[in-house]
């Protein structure tokens, strides 16, 4: 049985992330959620990883929830994958429903969440649909690199759900609140350009080149200063929910441990020998 998340640790510090379940779009069934909060803790902790890429295999980056599995176990009677009436289960329906409850909140933290606070540069290249829940954890990576084929949209009013794994935090920060409403209530699908004129991914590159261009990008953060970069994403992260004088005060902190580091010390060594730095993330 072929693995749902395909993790490959690169050379030059780049890890990338591809959803495998390429037959149904990449849909959140089977072992992806799981698979892929395992492999992000991994790169979280891996000092020789120095930037992420999460991308999909085959036709699309992401479906979102597997629709089909869900209708299946609605016909069942299912309470969803944590189990519950109607699979033979002695649980209540209340605490059928308690499990599912913090069986989906775990895995948002575990995906989501760590994507968007890792300290360290996470970018989403963006090979076809992104929908739903794979939209929402595109728009938890750091950076978005779109081929000129995907397409992209919350389509959570399509089956009736409200939406989650982080969407509607992350989408009102890139295009708006109004905006982020609209896309939401309509559930409308945005080309990729469209998309880039919403600020919703940060490029738009031809379908054939996207892997490359990020890869080339992602591997030139992974050459850059990871502790600063670090230190950069907690303050970006405290920064969408703090006022100015704890974001001053976070900064500062930052600021100052930043010029422990070594990578720090040999950038300013270079300044004066005019050539560029290397860094090592130390």
């Amino acid at each position: 049985m072929a693995d749902d998340v395909l993790m490959e640790k690169r050379g030059d510090g780049v890890a990338v992330l591809t959803l495998n379940r390429p037959d149904s779009l990449n849909a959140m069934g089977g072992r992806l959620i799981p698979m892929l909060g395992d492999y992000l803790e991994d790169c979280a902790r891996d000092r020789a990883v120095r930037a992420v890429v999460l991308t999909g295999a085959g036709r699309a980056f992401c479906a979102g929830g597997d629709v089909k599995g869900m209708a299946a176990r609605g016909l069942s009677g299912g309470m969803g994958e944590a189990g519950g009436v109607g699979n033979g289960s002695e649980q209540s329906a209340a605490s059928a429903f308690a499990l599912a409850l913090e069986t989906l909140r775990e895995s948002q933290r575990r995906t989501s969440y760590m994507l968007h606070t890792m300290p360290k540069p996470t970018i989403a290249a963006v090979n076809g649909h992104a929908v739903g829940a794979g939209l929402s954890l595109a728009l938890a990576c750091d950076v978005r690199i779109a081929s000129d084929r995907a397409k992209l949209g919350t389509i959570f009013r399509n089956v009736g759900f409200s939406g989650d794994f982080g969407g509607s935090y992350f989408l009102q920060k890139l295009v708006g609140i109004g905006r982020a409403r609209e896309l939401y209530f309509t559930g409308r699908m945005l080309e990729a350009d469209e998309a880039l004129q919403l600020g919703i991914v940060n490029r738009v590159v031809a379908h054939d080149d996207l892997m490359r261009e990020a890869l080339e990008f992602a591997g030139g953060l992974a050459a850059g200063p990871t502790l600063a970069f670090g230190r950069m994403k907690e303050n970006l992260t405290r920064g969408e929910s703090c006022d100015l004088l704890t974001l001053l005060d976070q900064e500062a902190l930052n600021m100052q441990l930043s010029g422990t580091t070594r990578d720090h010390q040999e950038a300013a060594k270079a300044f004066v020998e005019k050539r560029q730095p290397t860094f090592k993330g130390i």
